[in-house]
């Protein structure tokens, strides 16, 4: 099993993932609502456990 390396930037809303190969995705999250560059899909936290996904 080969060793990964992946690290998580936050610069206030904008979200920044990396991987060995370099930027994996991006993403903003603003309040309940966020949005992936890589999924391009929105989604919403609710109440408790519960969220919403874009299919």
């Amino acid at each position: 099993m080969p060793i990964r390396f992946r690290q998580r930037k936050s610069f206030g809303p904008l979200k920044f993932n990396f991987t060995q190969n370099g930027l994996s995705s991006w993403g903003f999250k603003i309040g309940p609502w966020s949005w992936n560059s890589r999924t391009r899909k929105n989604s919403v936290d609710l109440p408790g456990p519960l969220s919403w996904r874009q299919r």
